[in-house]
């Protein structure tokens, strides 16, 4: 099976990295449109192949899209960061502009391909190319929630102070500080509610660290994450791929579920070789529901900013 991932920055490169790692994939194609650099991380990678033992193939083109035909699934990381002095129109003008070129390519030659969203603001992204190209909707899927939940996962686990494999919680809503719904009430260890171990004081703080996450880091790093997104973005290649019919919270095109209409906003699915095999419908507390709503139409205002 051949994956293609657009921008080989370091989320990009991670996200190949952990692909090539898992060895599920014949082959992994980085592109990007910086000369030789897709080309360079490409190398640099292989040259990992003998010392992580993987045998899939990893190769970079600058800006060939002929180089990613018959893609099975495609990952998209393109766009820019939003800088001072840029107003949030002009991120989402410039990022909207290179996604649509972006897939508009990878669907010309991979007409078939499952689409994964990574580019920011992503739940705006992933529903430009809902509205932008003739995919189906279970082949266009928005990675943030998975990234989420992993954060969400890992701030619980700390302030138990136990394993992150006796941890089992969710994020839903938008990929945003505000947006993000991290169901506390759901969250269990080992299947005993989290409520069970920690505080709600406690609780609040993981909370809001949760939503916080990637601003954490970006202060801590001086730029994004990009093990913790390649990771995730992985996870998600590597359920599609092998069929494996897993959950994650994605950014998906709601057309009723949980009273939402018109927009991609992160909540659980199943995921295998058609993409999104089916949008799981979980009760959610009164709180929950008021705050996936209130997300909602933060994204929606996001949405309004595009030129549709």
């Amino acid at each position: 099976m051949k994956i293609t991932v657009v921008g080989a920055g370091a989320v990009g490169a991670s996200c190949a990295e952990y692909i090539a790692i898992k060895d599920f994939a014949s082959e992994v194609v980085l592109l990007d449109i910086k000369e030789g650099f897709a080309e360079g991380k490409a190398m640099d990678l292989m040259q990992t192949a003998s010392l992580n033992n993987f045998d899939t193939k990893i190769t970079g083109t600058t800006n060939d899209y002929s180089k990613t035909a018959n893609s099975s699934i495609c990952v998209v990381t393109s766009g820019i960061p939003r800088k001072p002095g840029m107003t949030r129109e002009e991120l989402i003008g410039i990022n909207a502009g290179i996604v649509k070129t972006v897939t508009s390519n990878l669907i010309k030659y991979s007409p078939d391909t499952i689409l994964i969203i990574v580019s920011n603001p992503m739940d705006s992204m992933t529903y430009l190319v809902h509205k932008t190209t003739d995919l189906p909707k279970n082949k266009i899927i928005g990675m943030g929630g998975a990234l989420d939940s992993a954060r969400f996962k890992y701030r619980l686990a700390e302030a138990l102070n136990a394993p992150i494999s006796d941890i089992d919680g969710m994020v839903i809503g938008g990929h945003s500080d505000v947006g993000m719904v991290p169901l506390i009430s759901n969250a269990t260890r080992n299947s005993i509610n989290i409520s069970e171990f920690v505080s709600k004081e406690r609780l609040e703080k993981v909370k809001q660290e949760t939503k916080v996450g990637g601003a954490t880091l970006t202060k801590l790093l001086g730029t994004s994450a990009w093990y913790a997104p390649g990771a995730a973005v992985s996870g998600l290649v590597q359920a599609i791929a092998c069929d494996q019919k897993k959950m994650f919270p994605c950014s998906v095109l709601l057309e009723g579920e949980y009273g939402l209409d018109d927009l991609s906003i992160g909540v659980p699915v199943i995921l295998g070789k058609n993409g999104i095999e089916e949008i799981v419908k979980i009760e959610l507390s009164e709180a929950d529901m008021k705050h996936l709503h209130e997300s909602a139409e933060g994204v929606k205002k996001t949405n309004n900013l595009l030129a549709l």
